[in-house]
């Protein structure tokens, strides 16, 4: 048994307790939060061992891994302190607000050989996956330009301000929405090089942005199209979704299905007929043990413990391809304030690389 803490019980923490707790090669052995109330009630009423303080946790305990889902300005400082004990790492998104934190805590966790895996779910649903699956296989073509959208009702008049619409804890839709749309990006498409066209707009938030525009540029001469509003009720949840144009054709995917348009059939795709197809989710995703709001949040954290099971430190998901979403990050901060962009290094993942991957970011197969 995987002996695991939880730390920070708010909304995504609460969802991960659960699913830790079901999940039947983990032994949960305590959580962590400030909030006296919190654990106060999950002590009393579900028998959880709770700590108030994360050093105290560490100190205390004898641990294996640890889930943290804290607010975003902690995540550095609390992932730095879990490596050092040799703790395999489930981290909430974003990793990190400071690329030069992220890359520090890459290292670390190559130094110290643990599972280390950031929470952008939406890489464990299934017409994403189906979505990069395609982008690699060479059916589309040369790729010219990639859309990345992310809207939802999540601040809809001007109220009071939690961690999420605090600009210094890492709130606002760029870091809980746009976020997410890049590492699509990423994924599904491969990390662009630059960033320009920048706009941010504060709806009805004070301190943060309610939405996101942007246009990314790849190497090779694609481009791909940022677009997030966290203010737009007229979704009733958040809806993401990523569009790919292709010489061959295009795809969309969303969490519910993946449209492939292709103008002649190919190799790759066998089966796959010219013209539209459409593969849904429920077809694409495997079954899960335990349910939470979608397969995907239960998926990644089996995957976590599957991680740790068979010492694969290198699968996906981890602090590496987090940075990369933190670089984009940063490039567009950089681009709106008018500073210079710095060259990020991407951070490879090898078994992506050649024939339309390597078109498409401007590398040589």
């Amino acid at each position: 048994m995987i002996k695991t803490a939880v730390v920070g019980l708010g909304k995504m923490g609460l969802s991960h307790l659960a699913i830790v707790r079901a999940h039947p090669d983990i032994e949960l052995v305590a959580g962590c939060d400030s909030s006296g109330y919190l654990t106060d009630v999950l002590s009393t009423y579900s028998g959880l061992k709770c700590h108030a303080d994360f050093d105290r946790l560490l100190a205390e305990e004898q641990l294996d891994a640890v889930v943290i889902a804290t607010p975003s300005r902690s995540h550095a400082a609390m992932v730095t302190k879990a490596l050092e004990r040799g703790l395999h790492v489930f981290c909430e998104k974003p990793f990190v607000l400071d690329p030069a934190d992220g890359v520090r805590l890459v290292e670390l966790a190559q130094q110290k050989r643990v599972v280390n895996q950031v929470g952008y779910h939406y890489r464990f649903v299934g017409a994403f996956q189906e979505a990069a699956r395609i982008v690699r296989s060479g059916a589309l073509g040369e790729v010219h330009h990639v859309r990345a959208e992310a809207y939802g009702p999540v601040v809809l008049r001007p109220s009071g301000s939690t961690w999420r619409s605090t600009k210094v804890e890492g709130g606002g839709a760029l870091y809980d929405y746009a976020c997410h749309a890049l590492d699509l990006l990423n994924y599904v498409a491969g990390k662009p090089s630059g960033v320009q066209g920048v706009v941010r707009h504060n709806v009805f938030s004070r301190d943060v942005d309610d939405e996101v525009y942007a246009l990314f540029r790849y190497p090779g001469g694609a481009s791909a199209q940022l677009s997030v509003n966290w203010s737009d009720d007229s979704h009733r949840k958040m809806s993401t979704s990523i569009t790919v144009w292709g010489t061959r054709g295009r795809l969309t995917a969303d969490r519910q299905e993946c449209q492939l348009f292709l103008r002649q059939s190919h190799d790759a795709l066998p089966g796959v007929p010219k013209g539209w197809s459409v593969r849904y989710t429920t077809d694409l995703t495997q079954e899960v043990w335990y349910y939470l709001r979608g397969e995907e949040y239960s998926a990644q954290i089996d995957y976590f413990v599957q991680s740790i099971r068979q010492g694969r430190t290198d699968g996906e998901n981890t602090f590496r391809s987090a940075l990369e979403t933190d670089q984009l990050v940063a490039m567009l901060l950089e681009s709106e304030a008018g500073a210079p962009q710095r060259a990020y290094e991407p951070a490879a993942v090898p078994e992506r690389r050649g024939g339309l991957w390597s078109r498409l970011i401007g590398e040589r197969p």
